[in-house]
């Protein structure tokens, strides 16, 4: 600070020398501005950009020139951003002269061009022609972009490239979800929210009002539904299922007059809101606050993991502390359960004009209608074959009354069970498969499979704070194509198109949900509004770069996950050790690593063949940039030629496949880690080749028991062993198994010793989950990250 006034007086004693350099800064600015506007770095990537010669220099002059309402409100929101950003605002609707921006909406609808604009920059200003109003606003948010960025409120004129540009959206439903159930975000945060939406040219927000752990939205007809069910008495501590319980009253809603400004922010910005009410499962904030709504009114409800103290001093039902999936659920068999659910939605609808209401329908456990009477009466009544055609008549009940008042249902991929209800849309997030055989049932289908849409999951191989569970990096969203490969033409027009969705078990702030949504979101509005031809990830990560500048000039948290160095553990040549390749992001900076604290500059793959502590260090311009430490221990296997013969479920492939059974390294963090390899309803059978016969005495399983998430402990692990890889013998089976985390740890079969090469390790699933369980009557997942041979 005291060199730059020590300058400054140099000035003042030279006025000379003051001139020659104030006229040096403006030809430097001039030079700023020009180098920013010729950037062009669009996201999501337009149809058809033709770049021209020139620019034209946006100034407080400048006019905007609109003939209808909905283009001024339009104009408005475009100033709103340019006053946040540079400190100035346009006139609208004063005579256009030579300096202006043009808005017109042609409100001409043709296939495949609805809400299609043109951008047009030349010599005396902006036109923007839009076949309907939002494609009129979406020509603004492009222009937005190519506004210089950065808090540049000392420029007196904003840079902007001649250029054509012809666009339109590949999908119709672009939509984006955010949970507030779990953990409750204010309304300035929801518009906030609704901004990301806008910025990114998606037009769905889908709102998770409701759950087993909050009641969010005020029914005036039912006050109980937020006096009790918004509130939960306490939170459990840290991932599931918790060191503790924090014990303090969580919750909030929101009013109705709040829900009808947040729709009309959102419809000012050409965004549907869809409010989910769940049913007929996760229900237990409406049943604290209604009882008679349950199976079982006068039975206690369970907090089964951690309660609070104030749950432990309150009889009868309860909202849940905790996360997971629960038996307690709406009665099927009840009427008053359906009149309910029918003056809850007569009010939700009241509030939101969105064609489509999202009715939940998922994790609906049956455990309690097996043993209600009042649903057993129900099933016999309308001749139905079991629970899963009672949820169906559960959906397709509520269905008729939503299709009666012109709206339409929407439910996530377990309506389709016991019989999809004739008109519902369904959102596919167990994978695909729900999706695909709607499709071909010419159902509307939206897709939103765990991978990769699933943005509560960590974006990092290295999670740098608490989260669910699962690995979705930047490149495997940019890479979703929403329309699956096993449907022919036809039944791909019933893909409406992608939702992304932010569960907030582990969100509790805003900052944290927009670390996890940023720079997902921008890859997800390119995968769902670009011509599928036009998307390059090459490009788009030299578009990124700018993107980066535009979160923070939003004030948006976001994740350097992308910059951080991809780690791949490698079976050493002839499987004798371990390679460790480290490529970074760029080839901007230095690879060092260290083994025991000595520093070493990378250069090739790292050879392991003994238990080491690794850290590998990432330095652009001498400054660390990432730091990676792994700790590897060796046995017998690792290293080793290993197969299985059932394939994991797509979610948890293991970060290498089998061989993250073998490579040295385990999870202590949960599911979070990539090494996992997930199994549902399916046995692991893995198979090690040590390379030479030798004694071995014991295997050991890293395993994972987490029954709320349906993940429960094999029944027992069966080691087999062969001297010439054909004929196998057991020789010990265990289903011991000891913690070294709150939810992970070991199962040993020890044996006496014996001469092997081959070791056939039999991890038997837990299989059908029984009635008292969670997840009851369906399978079970089995999770194993390593395996060890001594």
């Amino acid at each position: 600070m005291q060199k730059r006034w020590e300058i400054m007086g140099n000035f003042m004693q030279n006025p000379l020398a003051m001139k020659k350099n104030l006229l040096i800064s403006a030809f430097l600015v001039v030079l700023i501005q020009q180098g920013v506007a010729q950037e062009i770095s669009l996201i999501p990537q337009p149809v058809k950009v033709e770049k021209g010669n020139g620019q034209f220099l946006l100034t407080k002059e400048t006019v905007i020139t609109a003939t209808n309402d909905e283009d001024r409100r339009a104009a408005r929101l475009f100033n709103e951003y340019l006053k946040a950003t540079f400190g100035f605002s346009l006139d609208i609707d004063r005579q256009e002269g030579k300096d202006y921006i043009r808005l017109v909406t042609r409100q001409f609808i043709q296939a495949p061009s609805k809400d299609a604009y043109s951008l047009k920059i030349g010599k005396d200003g902006v036109v923007i022609e839009g076949d309907t109003y939002a494609g009129t606003f979406y020509g603004l948010q492009t222009l937005m972009q190519l506004l210089p960025v950065g808090k540049t409120t000392a420029f007196k004129s904003l840079p902007l490239p001649y250029i054509t540009i012809e666009d339109y959206p590949r999908f119709n439903y672009r939509g984006l979800h955010l949970d507030v159930s779990r953990h409750f975000f204010p309304v300035a945060f929801i518009k906030k929210y609704i901004d990301y939406i806008s910025y990114h040219k998606m037009n769905y927000f889908h709102w998770h009002l409701t759950d087993d752990q909050g009641w969010r939205i005020e029914i005036k007809k039912y006050p109980e539904l937020t006096n009790t069910g918004a509130w939960r008495h306490g939170t459990i501590i840290g991932r599931y299922p918790g060191t503790g319980n924090d014990n303090i009253r969580y919750g909030g809603f929101y009013t109705q007059d709040e829900v009808r400004e947040v729709v009309r922010y959102a419809a000012e910005r050409h965004i549907t809101v869809i409010p989910e009410i769940e049913m007929p499962g996760h229900a237990s904030a409406a049943i604290a606050s209604y009882p008679f709504l349950s199976c079982f009114p006068a039975k206690e409800t369970v907090i089964p993991a951690n309660p609070s103290e104030a749950s432990k001093r309150v009889d009868g039902k309860k909202v849940q502390e905790t996360w997971g999936v629960f038996e307690d659920v709406f009665c099927a068999g009840n009427d008053s359960t359906f009149l309910f659910l029918e003056n809850v939605l007569s009010e939700v609808l009241e509030l939101f004009p969105s064609r489509y209401i999202h009715a939940g329908g998922d994790e609906c456990p049956k455990s309690n209608w097996k043993k209600c009477p009042k649903c057993q009466a129900r099933i016999r009544a309308e001749g139905l074959k079991d629970e899963h055609e009672l949820q169906s008549y559960f959906i397709q009940r509520m269905e008729k009354y939503l299709n009666a008042k012109g709206r339409v249902l929407i439910g996530w991929d377990e309506i389709l069970e016991g019989g999809l209800a004739p008109n519902a849309v369904v959102m596919s997030w167990r994978g695909e498969s729900g999706g695909i055989e709607a499709a071909k049932q010419k159902h509307y289908v939206i897709m939103t499979p765990q991978k990769p849409m699933y943005f509560d999951h960590t974006q990092t191989r290295n999670e740098d704070s608490v989260t669910i569970g699962g690995y979705n990096p930047l490149e495997a969203v940019y890479a979703y194509e929403p329309i699956p490969k096993e449907l022919d033409e036809a039944a791909a027009r019933f893909v409406l198109g992608a939702q992304a969705n932010l569960w907030a078990e582990y969100l509790k702030n805003p900052s944290k949900v927009e670390y996890m949504l940023f720079p997902r979101l921008s890859a997800l509005s390119e995968a769902l509004w670009s011509p599928k031809e036009k998307r390059s990830w090459t490009d788009f990560e030299k578009r990124l770069q700018t993107q980066f500048r535009r979160y923070e000039q939003w004030g948006a948290n976001y994740s350097k996950a992308y910059y951080e160095v991809k780690v791949n553990i490698l079976p050493a040549p002839k499987n004798i050790g371990l390679q460790v390749v480290a490529e970074p992001r760029d080839r901007k900076g230095e690879l060092q690593y260290t083994i025991s604290s000595q520093l070493t500059k990378y250069s090739k793959p790292i050879i392991l063949q003994k238990s080491t502590d690794l850290e590998i260090r990432y330095f652009r311009n001498g400054n660390l940039v990432n730091a990676i430490p792994l700790k590897f221990s060796f046995n017998k296997a690792t290293g080793k030629k290993i197969s299985v013969t059932n394939k994991p479920n797509e979610k948890y492939p293991g970060q290498g496949g089998a061989f993250s059974l073998v490579n040295g390294v385990w999870s202590d963090k949960g599911l979070s880690h990539p090494d996992w390899l997930g199994f549902i309803g399916d046995d692991i059978v893995a198979t090690i080749d040590l390379g030479k016969l030798q004694h071995v005495k014991s295997v050991k399983l890293h395993t994972i028991d987490q029954n709320g998430s349906w993940v429960y402990l094999p029944k027992y692990v069966e080691v087999q062993v062969s001297a010439d890889g054909k004929k196998f013998r057991t020789v010990g089976r265990s289903s011991d198994f000891v913690k070294d985390t709150l939810t992970m740890g070991w199962m040993k079969v020890a044996f006496t010793s014996t001469h092997a090469r081959w070791v056939r390790v039999v991890v038997k699933n837990y299989g059908l989950i029984p009635e008292g369980q969670p997840g009851a009557g369906n399978k079970a997942w089995v999770f194993a990250d390593e395996i060890q041979v001594e």
